[in-house]
């Protein structure tokens, strides 16, 4: 029996969805890099949000967020894995409603 149980996140939470091609990356000329390939330095990861807390202030269902993928919890929910967070653990957030942002950064 699927479970379909609506979920609401609670206080400052965000929920991503991951890629699906999260661990395999392509250079610039084209060589596939597996996600087993270590990286000297850490590697931030860009997802998707999902559903958002009552609480966060600066992000909205359909936002693309920047954040730290070593430090996520994920959980599996029918199926398909997300990753859960606070809004605090956050780099940056990408969005055409931020089209007037005050920095002038484009992504």
């Amino acid at each position: 029996m699927a479970d379909k149980t609506p979920i609401r996140m609670l206080h400052d939470r965000i929920l991503v969805e991951m890629d699906r091609e999260t661990g395999e990356r392509r250079s610039s000329g084209g060589i596939v890099i597996p996600a087993t390939a270590a990286m000297g330095a850490r590697r931030l990861t860009w997802s998707r949000v999902v559903a958002v807390g009552p609480n966060t202030r600066s992000v909205e269902s359909g936002d693309r967020v920047l954040f730290d993928a070593d430090d996520k919890a994920e959980v599996e929910v029918n199926g398909e894995v997300y990753v859960v967070m606070r809004e605090r653990d956050l780099h940056a957030v990408a969005s055409d409603r931020l089209g007037d942002s005050p920095t002038g950064l484009y992504l």
